[in-house]
């Protein structure tokens, strides 16, 4: 399944974005067969196993334009590369320790013309500054991410705000968010998406105004 499965799902693509979004695959392909940027068996599935999944926040988070978001261990660029085309007036800062996979992502944002991702080399607890918006797509567990992501997130009073955290979970996740079962809102993402890979795929979400500021 190809670029397809995206336009089923998001049918108002068109123009650049679109064109972008086609571009994934080639672009991965060529980076995939020098370095192991996703699984081997996986590259064939990019668009529903990567970039679908990575894009299933965009149907639970309502970016304004000049928003900004942290992607913490994005690996590859997932899920901010396709995040970012989807939304180039969003700022989108992507970080991961492994130097080779911020190269991948440097040049796939470079090809794509995305001037709305800054790739950084660091560990995420040295990184500086706050954003809207933390994600994390199989990373971590979810305590060591809401750890990562303390005094990363701009302090948000507002109960209905959609800033946090979100992270990309899959199987029996109780455990990991049983400290904030009262806080988190659990997304289904086979709710949103009906393919046989999204049944155990899930977004959890904490909210900044659930998180205790310094």
């Amino acid at each position: 399944m190809g670029i397809e499965i995206l336009v089923r799902y998001f049918p108002g693509l068109c123009g650049i974005t679109l064109d972008r979004f086609k571009l994934l695959e080639s672009l991965y392909g060529y980076w995939n067969s020098r370095i192991n940027v996703v699984s081997r068996k996986d590259i064939s599935n990019l668009y529903i196993n990567h970039v679908l999944h990575s894009l299933s926040l965009a149907k639970v988070i309502k970016f304004s334009d000049g928003e900004t978001l942290l992607d913490i261990g994005t690996g590859g660029g997932f899920p901010g590369i396709p995040l970012a085309v989807m939304f180039p007036h969003v700022g989108f800062t992507l970080v991961d320790s492994t130097r080779k996979k911020i190269r991948v992502v440097e040049s796939i944002a470079g090809e794509l013309g995305l001037d709305n991702v800054r790739p950084v080399h660091t560990r995420a607890e040295d990184l500086k500054g706050q954003f809207n918006y933390v994600v994390s797509r199989a990373v971590c567990l979810f305590p060591v991410l809401v750890n990562l992501s303390s005094g990363r997130l701009i302090r948000c009073c507002s109960p209905s705000s959609c800033h946090g955290i979100y992270s990309l979970k899959g199987g029996d996740i109780d455990s990991e968010v049983e400290e904030w079962k009262e806080k988190v809102r659990i997304f289904d993402i086979s709710d949103l998406f009906t393919e046989d890979f999204f049944l155990t795929k899930k977004i959890v979400f904490l909210p900044s105004v659930e998180l205790t500021y310094d």
